[in-house]
Formats: C-alpha cells, sequence, structure tokens
C-alpha cells in the first residue's frame, strides 16, 4: 500500500512541477527521489547509498527525513563561470585553405603626386612602390579527457551533464588568451614603444589622454610617400581595474580629472573593451588604443582554417559491438561503452587558428593602427 501511494505521489509531483514549468533535470530529480523510496521498500538497496536506517514498510516521517537527507541535498553547484573578452572588434579576420603559410601583400604607399609639366615639357615617370609580404598561418589547438563509463553511468548529480558547456568555454577561453598576447607581449609592446610619442604613452589612462592618443591616430602618415591616413581611435582596451575610470570618462560631461569646466570631448566617440588577461599592478594599469579593422588598416590578425568557423567537441567512437553468435554480424555499441580494453570514454576538444608573427613587429599586422600606454604615472 505504501509503495502504491509513492506512485501517486510522484504522479502528482510531476504534474505540480510541469504546471510551474520545471526544468528538466528538476523533474529527473524528482523522479530519482521517489524511485529511491521505492527501492528501499522493495529491498533494492542503492549500493552507493550511505543511509544507516532503512526505510520500513510502514515509513513514518524519519524515512522521508533520510530520502531528502540523500537525495535532495545532494546537488550540483554551478561552477565558476569565466569572465568573457568580446575582442572581435579588434581582429580582421581571415581564412587559410590548409595549414601552410599563406601570404598577404600591404601597400604602404600610393602613387606619385602629379608635377607641373611646362609647354613642350616631357612628365617624368612615376613609379609604385613594392608591397610589404607578410605571412601567417593556423595551428591545430586540442586537448583529450578520458572518463570511466562507469562513472558517467553512475553520474546522478550530472556533473558530466553541462561537459559540452565547459568545453566550449574552454575553446573561447584559450582563444580570448591567444587574442589577448597578440598586443600584450614584450614585442608587440618594444615596438610601439619604440616609434615613440604617437604611438605610445607611460601615462595613466585619462580623458586627456585618450585624446593625445586619438590625435596621434589622426597624425599618422603612410610611411612611403608621407601621406595622412584616414585613422581614428575606435577601440580602447583596458584592464579590468581601469573599469570605473572608463565608466567615469564616458559618463562626464566635463573633463573629469580637471578643475577646471573643460568639456569631454572624448566621451562617446571610442568603444570599450575590457580585457581580463591582461597583466598590471594597481594603479599602473596598461591600456591600448585600436583603429577599426574595416577601414584601410587591421592592426591584428586572427586566422582560421576555411570550414572551422569554430570549435568542435570530438567523441572517439566504442571499437566494441554486440552479437548473438560468432557466425553472425554484431550491432555497434553505445560510444559511452568506451573502449573494449578499459572502458574509457574519450572526449576531444579541437579548434585551429593563427596570426601574424614577426620578430621586430610581434603580432602587430600593422602597426599604424596600435597605441600603447604602460599605465604608469608620467
Amino acid at each position: 500500500m505504501t509503495r502504491r501511494i509513492i506512485a501517486a505521489l510522484s504522479d502528482i509531483r510531476a504534474l505540480q512541477l510541469n504546471k510551474i514549468g520545471a526544468s528538466p533535470q528538476r523533474l529527473a530529480e524528482s523522479r530519482d527521489m521517489f524511485s529511491f523510496m521505492d527501492r528501499e521498500l522493495s529491498g533494492i538497496s542503492d549500493p552507493r547509498s550511505q543511509m544507516t536506517v532503512r526505510l520500513g514498510e510502514v515509513m513514518t516521517s524519519a524515512d522521508f527525513t533520510y530520502a531528502i537527507m540523500d537525495f535532495v541535498q545532494r546537488q550540483m553547484k554551478p561552477a565558476y563561470e569565466e569572465k568573457r573578452f568580446e575582442f572581435e572588434p579588434l581582429v580582421d579576420m581571415d581564412t587559410s585553405p590548409n595549414f601552410l603559410p599563406v601570404q598577404r601583400y600591404q601597400q604602404k604607399g600610393g602613387l606619385d603626386d602629379l608635377e607641373y609639366v611646362g609647354e613642350k615639357g616631357s612628365a617624368r615617370e612615376g613609379y609604385i612602390p613594392d608591397a610589404d609580404k607578410k605571412e601567417w598561418q593556423v595551428y591545430v589547438w586540442e586537448k583529450v579527457y578520458d572518463f570511466s563509463m562507469r562513472a558517467i553511468i553512475n553520474d546522478d548529480i550530472g556533473y558530466f551533464r553541462g561537459f559540452s558547456e565547459q568545453a566550449a568555454r574552454s575553446a573561447r577561453r584559450t582563444l580570448e588568451k591567444y587574442v589577448s598576447r597578440l598586443y600584450t607581449n614584450a614585442t608587440s609592446i618594444a615596438r610601439l614603444t619604440g616609434l615613440g610619442a604617437l604611438y605610445s604613452t607611460n601615462g595613466r589612462l585619462t580623458a586627456a589622454r585618450i585624446s593625445t592618443a586619438r590625435m596621434a591616430f589622426n597624425q599618422r602618415v603612410d610611411a612611403i610617400r608621407g601621406n595622412p591616413l584616414p585613422l581614428q581611435l575606435k577601440y580602447l582596451v583596458y584592464h579590468a581595474g581601469l573599469v570605473d575610470t572608463v565608466r567615469t570618462i564616458r559618463q562626464s560631461q566635463l573633463v573629469p580629472e580637471l578643475a577646471t569646466n573643460a568639456a569631454n570631448v572624448i566621451a562617446g566617440d571610442f568603444v570599450p573593451i575590457e580585457d581580463p588577461y591582461i597583466v598590471g599592478t594597481a594603479p599602473n594599469l596598461p591600456w591600448w588604443a585600436f583603429t577599426d579593422h574595416r577601414g584601410t588598416v587591421s592592426p591584428l590578425i586572427l586566422g582560421r582554417r576555411q570550414g572551422m568557423p569554430g570549435p568542435m567537441l570530438i567523441r572517439k567512437s566504442t571499437d566494441m559491438e554486440t552479437f548473438g553468435t560468432f557466425i553472425q554480424s554484431g550491432r555497434k555499441l553505445s560510444p559511452l561503452m568506451g573502449d573494449f580494453a578499459t572502458g574509457n570514454v574519450q572526449i576531444k576538444i579541437h579548434d585551429e587558428w593563427g596570426t601574424y608573427i614577426d620578430g621586430t613587429e610581434g603580432n602587430l599586422f600593422d602597426y599604424q593602427g596600435a597605441y600603447y600606454s604602460s599605465g604608469t604615472a608620467a
């Protein structure tokens, strides 16, 4: 009779949860709890159960307490969520047909200016400047995990249910760190600092220094003709410790660090991007400025192989099959059965990307599109 009551209670609880739109995990938890009670009453005890008191045919309030302790109180808490780095606006995306180096030719200057030619005079020959040859290639990035078949089957609190989401976060986090290192590496920084005041400063982040960076972009010229380049400061990339500083600058009508009534002319003229992987010790926190790569200059480039726009989660097929007799063909088992020797289930996270690498430029595909500050006091 008690078991019939438990079955009825299970159905009623399922209807209640469906009515309030409970998640599939919550519904499964409820079913597991009532199934556990039924098994205990049937004498089929779960060997993993640590209950010291068995449920009796005539259930008491104490029996329900033990069941609640064993099921409802055992839950998977959410894991730490990594802070995302929204780097996409900073990089020019390119593709490669394979893993061999690809060549890109960068034109560093336009044609000559015209010259005055007098009556019966002859025009002088002009020349087209050579383009700079640059190469980059795509590499493979992977990680392999193996799980015991028994552990997966015994996973009654959902430890492995979110593995695909964790794998995606792992691949994304690795790529974010990679993009961050494109401009935070020592060689790229040395290149900008070596070019002087139009490409770097030592000052901490202020509205006035952002204005200085913007004016630096406005003054840049091509390396061949010396013609002005149509560059503008578009993105401000900053250390996580500068979040409030950036918000103050963007929301202030007046220059926040000055006691005068000077107008804050740069408040809405840049897009802020927080990079959580920038290393620095307060108050000396570095920051960068970049142009929009959709213009004439691409400061950073990120390449992928054609057909691989994102990471893949790969599972190894089992090498086992089930059969009736030796002379009959078998049937392939589920991959969750693992391999024949150990029963392990193997998972691989696979991704492919690359970028421009140079001994003097670092990873700056075009240094004209970048500006750096160490964030130290001027």
